[in-house]
């Protein structure tokens, strides 16, 4: 009895829930568009996480980082409409909204670095603005460079890195990590002072 009663009880609720951003299945696994899964998997290898689809149209993997329980998504929606499957999950959670934490491609930024910020707008984003809508400019957010070329945006964003550049992106993964794991233990103030230097 007590042993089914372990596995009907629900999981604990998590303190953060960390998004990647990304478009679904094996065309788009290695474009500049998808920095944000990318980004998740050397975080959740670190902590032996292990990702699974969800009962949302997710990837998600649960375990601890630095002592606090973490819900990390893969939404399998496009980009364009991450914030239905964001904010089902969110709502669901319960969580306050310096407790969401959302990681995506940048075209402003140069290939690599990194900027994490409070709130804001979109900056041009589609995902982010689908979020938005839903969840007000309120967010957390941590920005990945893919750098800009002279193609048009929409086919750029989804070419994939060349060898040079996954050289740089894996180093920059890890600082991801590194970051994400400051957010959770420190505090946002605290990664801003820390990866938003030039050169973090």
């Amino acid at each position: 009895m007590e042993r089914l009663r372990r596995l009907l009880r629900r999981p604990e609720k998590p303190d953060w829930l960390i998004v990647g951003l990304g478009n679904p299945g094996e065309r788009y696994a290695a474009t500049r568009h998808n920095v944000g899964f990318q980004a998740l998997d050397p975080l959740a290898k670190r902590h032996h996480l292990s990702f699974r689809k969800a009962g949302v149209q997710g990837l998600l993997a649960g375990g601890e980082i630095e002592g606090h329980q973490v819900a990390l998504l893969k939404p399998l929606t496009y980009v364009n409409r991450s914030g239905d499957v964001v904010a089902h999950l969110f709502w669901g959670y319960g969580l306050p909204l310096d407790r969401l934490l959302i990681i995506y491609d940048d075209l402003d930024l140069p290939l690599g670095r990194i900027r994490i910020r409070e709130q804001g707008s979109a900056g041009g984003h589609k995902g982010m603005a689908s979020i938005i809508d839903l969840l007000g400019p309120e967010i957390p957010r941590l920005r990945v460079g893919i750098g800009r070329k002279e193609e048009a945006p929409q086919e750029y964003v989804l070419s994939p890195f060349t060898a040079e550049e996954r050289v740089i992106m894996e180093k920059s993964y890890d600082r991801i990590a590194d970051a994400v794991e400051c957010i959770i233990g420190e505090g946002l103030l605290k990664a801003m002072e820390r990866f938003n230097r030039e050169g973090s």
